[in-house]
This record gives C-alpha cells, sequence and structure tokens, in this order.
C-alpha cells in the first residue's frame, strides 16, 4: 500500500509520552466510550491516531487512518518505495482499490475487501498508491511489534476479498472471532474486525479475556452504543477509546453502517519513534535504521530511487 501514513510523521527518534492533543473530549462516568476523537485531516487522509495521543492509550494500535479520495482525480496517485521498523501494517480496503509493490518482491492491486498485511520487523521497504478510476475508501492501521519481532524478519501477506473470514457482519482481519480465525498471524493477542450493518441492524462484541484495550472508528453512516443508559452515536470519521472492560458492547447501525473495531492485550512498552518506524528502545530504533540504510542502498543501485 502507499504511504498514506507519511503526512503528520512523529519527530524522529523519541519516546510517545506526550499528553493527548486537543482533538480528544472526555466522556462522561455514565458511558463505556472514554475518549473519542475526529482527528485531523490532510487531504484524503484523516489521522485519527497517532503515538502521541490515542496510540499511547491503545498501543499495540499505534496509528490509524481513514483515506477516502470521494472519486476525486488522483488525490494521492502514488507514492515511491519509504521503509518501515518496528511495526505491522493492516491496511482494509473498503471501496475501490489500490497498487502495493514491496522489497519482498510482491507487486500486484488490491481490491475491495482485501487486506494488505507488512510485518517490517527490522526493516523493509514498500509504495504503491490508488488502483483504478473512482472512490477509494479504507483503513490503515500500525501495530507495535513485541521486542521478540521488532527486529525480525519481514512478511507481506495480500489477501483477497474472497479468502477474507466473516461471522455474520464482521469480516476478521486479525484474530478471531465467532467461527471465523484470520490466516494472519498476529504479532501478539488481538482482534481487528470489519462490521458491515443496515439502518436498524444491531451487532454485539464481546472481548476476550485479557483484552482490556478496546476501540472503534466508522468509516460510513453512523451507529450507537446501545447497551447503556446514555446511547452514545457515532458518526462516520470518528474514533471512539472505551473504558476497560470485559462487557459485551452492542452495536445499533442508525443508517447503512462500516466500521473496525480493535481489541488486544496491553503492550507494556514503550514507543520509541523514528521517522517511519517504532520501537520498544532506542537501541532497537538504531539497528534497524541501519537495515533500512542497506536496503536503501541496494534500491539505488537497482534503479528504484
Amino acid at each position: 500500500m502507499s504511504n498514506l501514513e507519511s503526512h503528520n510523521k512523529e519527530s524522529h527518534d523519541k519516546t510517545a509520552t506526550r499528553p493527548l492533543t486537543a482533538t480528544v473530549t472526555t466522556q462522561s462516568s455514565v458511558s463505556r466510550i472514554a475518549r473519542r476523537t475526529r482527528g485531523q485531516s490532510h487531504g484524503p487522509i484523516t489521522r485519527l491516531m497517532s503515538p502521541s495521543d490515542f496510540g499511547h492509550l491503545l498501543k499495540p494500535f499505534v496509528f490509524l487512518d481513514l483515506f477516502d479520495t470521494q472519486g476525486k482525480p488522483n488525490p494521492f496517485a502514488g507514492f515511491g518505495f519509504h521503509p518501515h521498523s518496528g511495526i505491522a501494517t493492516l491496511t482494509y480496503v473498503a471501496e475501490g482499490s489500490v497498487r502495493y509493490e514491496d522489497t519482498n518482491g510482491a507487486t500486484g492491486l488490491l481490491p475491495a475487501g482485501g487486506v494488505e498485511w507488512m510485518r517490517a520487523g527490522g526493516g523493509v521497504w514498500h509504495g504503491g498508491g490508488t488502483g483504478e478510476p473512482g472512490r477509494t475508501r479504507g483503513f490503515q492501521l500500525w501495530i507495535a511489534l513485541p521486542p521478540e519481532l521488532e527486529l525480525g524478519p519481514s512478511e507481506s501477506v495480500y489477501l483477497s476479498p474472497e479468502v477474507i473470514p466473516h461471522d455474520g457482519p464482521a469480516r476478521v482481519l486479525l484474530g478471531s472471532y465467532g467461527t471465523a480465525a484470520s490466516s494472519i498471524k498476529a504479532p501478539s493477542p488481538m482482534n481487528y474486525l470489519a462490521v458491515h450493518l443496515k439502518a436498524g441492524e444491531r451487532w454485539s462484541y464481546q472481548p476476550p479475556a485479557g483484552h482490556t484495550v478496546l476501540w472503534t472508528a466508522v468509516g460510513k453512516g453512523s451507529v450507537v452504543v446501545a447497551n447503556q443508559p446514555q446511547q452514545d452515536e457515532l458518526r462516520q470519521g470518528e474514533l471512539v477509546a472505551f473504558r476497560p472492560s470485559n462487557a459485551v458492547i452492542e452495536f445499533e447501525a442508525q443508517s447503512d453502517a462500516e466500521f473496525v473495531v480493535g481489541s488486544a492485550v496491553p503492550h507494556d512498552y514503550d514507543l520509541v519513534l523514528g521517522s517511519h518506524s517504532v520501537h520498544t528502545s532506542a537501541e532497537a530504533l538504531r539497528e534497524a535504521e541501519a537495515r533500512i540504510s542497506a536496503i536503501e542502498t541496494r534500491l539505488i543501485q537497482q534503479g528504484k530511487l
């Protein structure tokens, strides 16, 4: 996938411990929702989560971009090769298509409903952009890797829509839900689901034991959190973080809606940031940057940079 995450980059080589940004609002104690945000938009990309705000609260989930070209011509026609390390990225295409290429040798076109999984490990480069003409819409998520994987080998997986498992209206992008389980091996215990509901439909999610990190983001339409005294409406382009709890959360669509839900066991490590990387220590970041530089040299020799 293209570098949708390249805008609004974090500063180089530091630990993300800054307070939440002004875009965050805190919910009352009656609500299951702890905080909510509409993020910051830059053209067709809305950054809903970054390590210095919601990513610090919801790690291992550390970045989330909602992208929507709205059918405008060439809003981000493409990006050249760029590096990552210490993270995995998962791009879910809800509508349209995206082109991809990486230094593991993969290249192609990912259609609507498809998933790109890129576990960067100790260093990888990739690039791409929007695919066929028309509207392109979806989410790109960054996941912080644990120490045993942050300098490991890179892995790229591209899944077509027909092989994404589902249980009812929920497509399982990572982890498992009901009778469905993703073929992608998650780096730590987590679930990441894409849910489609028609107006008036309800769907509930039971966080697994130990999944005290829980959030949702709406890509289309609106839903309410139904099973609580104060019903909170969540609208398109909004991300909410829930209070830690193993209780069921029930969603009801106010209009035809699409949203993603993430839950996980917490990532109990610092977030040490590079320009395209997230690591658990400054030492790991330095080692990964050396590997990224070596790949860059090879790409220059091949005429790709």
